[in-house]
């Protein structure tokens, strides 16, 4: 028995070495992951711990970490064998933020955004009052709940899906513990985003899409001729890997780097500016260091994405997170809820244009769904399109806000349909094609 027993530990320390030596050099960015998450998903979307590591935290190797949350210091740390902590710090307005090791909470001097949040008594999506009860005779209201109850199919994760028609509520289901009041972070849903705030500098006459020479560290090579077009296209040329299961420039730059902004900016040319296509997260945030220069202060930058975009179409409950430089993380990074993210889709829907107002220049909502050079029609000014078919019994005019683990809003203006759809499992694993379809055939 003593000998089993010694065998048995012997292995159990193999196991454990193997798995150190393998995951070692990655437990920056597991701890990282799970700090970040857990810090934000129970301060920002108030959830529980045991949800967040059960749903969001549960993959590998992610799931190998061991998560704590202190709301007391508004703080959550995650460690990995004991080996390797990392926190995360929650400020109210800016959301959570990775500390540098050595780094305590109570240390940080931070500025906030001024937000102003209106009323109106215009019902949803205009105003602040609860939906119309609209009934279109068009629609096949029992097929509208098939897709629905297809969308929820256990397999599929689904957490919220919300479908807007001709301005109206047309249908909305959530998974237990989420909400309309629930924000959900969108991923790279971010991207659009900033999108949205580069079209309101060039609406404002501020910026330029051929602007180039656009940063010092590159004018003394080829990098000077980038554009702003180059780089809201991600086909600027830069070298970028965006590869979340290893050690890559995007997981480097997300639970690693304090300044966000400078991790594409450093990169080389490795293609060329307007054919060479490689999406990058390095490049929006990029973007969002630029927009930030383009004010006299960091106060006016943080004041402007929320008062001539999001508070100003009633995206209330967004939360944009900073980096620990106080950039917003342009391309990951915000939060909403489902009947929010609507909001930003019906902009772009009305191209533009907000209840009366213009937010965007219609001009600029036909460049943003426009297929860049490279993409094979997938891929606009910060926008995934459907103009090379990739669903293919979905109108081509389709054009989306894609985030990490199948976050998605649709725009399908032939339609007149927003469609958002949150989960944890994403194309083809959850069929998108049959899904759309599945909500356009109900509209006869």
């Amino acid at each position: 028995m003593k000998k089993i027993l010694t065998y048995g530990l012997f292995l159990l320390i193999i196991v454990l070495g193997v798995a150190i030596y393998i995951y070692y050099p990655r437990l920056n960015l597991i701890t990282g992951f799970a700090a970040k998450n857990v810090c934000s998903c129970s301060f920002i979307a108030n959830r529980n711990l045991e949800s967040i590591e059960e749903t969001d935290n549960n993959f590998e190797p992610v799931f190998y970490a061991e998560s704590e949350v202190f709301f007391d210091k508004k703080l959550a740390t995650s460690e990995v064998f004991g080996l390797k902590e990392r926190k995360a710090a929650y400020v109210k307005g800016i959301g959570c933020t990775l500390l540098p090791e050595g780094t305590s909470s109570e240390n940080r001097n931070v500025q906030l955004p001024k937000r102003t949040k209106s009323t109106s008594n215009l019902p949803y999506p205009y105003g602040t009052a609860e939906p119309k009860d609209s009934v279109f005779f068009n629609v096949d209201y029992e097929q509208l709940q098939v897709a629905m109850d297809n969308a929820f199919e256990a397999e599929n994760q689904t957490r919220a899906v919300l479908v807007l028609y001709k301005d109206h509520l047309l249908a909305e289901e959530y998974a237990p513990e989420f909400s309309p009041e629930t924000p959900i972070l969108g991923w790279s849903m971010t991207k659009s985003v900033t999108n949205a705030v580069m079209g309101v500098l060039e609406k404002q006459g501020k910026i330029s899409l051929s602007q180039d020479h656009l940063f010092p560290e590159w004018e003394n090579d080829r990098r000077s001729q980038i554009t702003l077009n180059n780089l809201l296209h991600m086909n600027s040329g830069l070298e970028w890997e965006e590869d979340y299961t290893k050690i890559s420039d995007v997981t480097k730059m997300l639970f690693l780097a304090e300044d966000m902004s400078r991790a594409q900016l450093q990169q080389p040319l490795v293609g060329e500016p307007g054919e060479t296509w490689n999406y990058s997260s390095g490049t929006t945030n990029m973007l969002s260091g630029f927009i930030r220069e383009q004010f006299d202060t960091h106060q006016q930058y943080l004041d402007f994405w929320y008062a001539e975009l999001i508070d100003k179409i009633g995206m209330h409950s967004m939360v944009l997170e900073t980096d620990l430089a106080g950039n917003y993380v342009g391309s990951s990074y915000s939060w909403a809820t489902p009947r929010d993210w609507a909001k930003f889709g019906l902009l772009y829907l009305h191209k533009g244009n907000w209840n009366g107002e213009q937010i965007l220049n219609e001009s600029w909502v036909d460049y943003s769904t426009t297929p860049a050079a490279g993409s094979n029609g997938e891929y606009g000014a910060h926008f995934w399109l459907n103009a090379g078919g990739i669903y293919p019994n979905v109108p081509k005019d389709l054009f989306s806000t894609n985030g990490f683990q199948g976050q998605h809003i649709f725009i399908i203006p032939s339609e007149d349909l927003v469609v958002v759809r949150f989960g944890l499992v994403e194309h083809p694993d959850f069929d998108i094609d049959a899904f759309l379809s599945g909500i356009i055939d109900t509209l006869e």
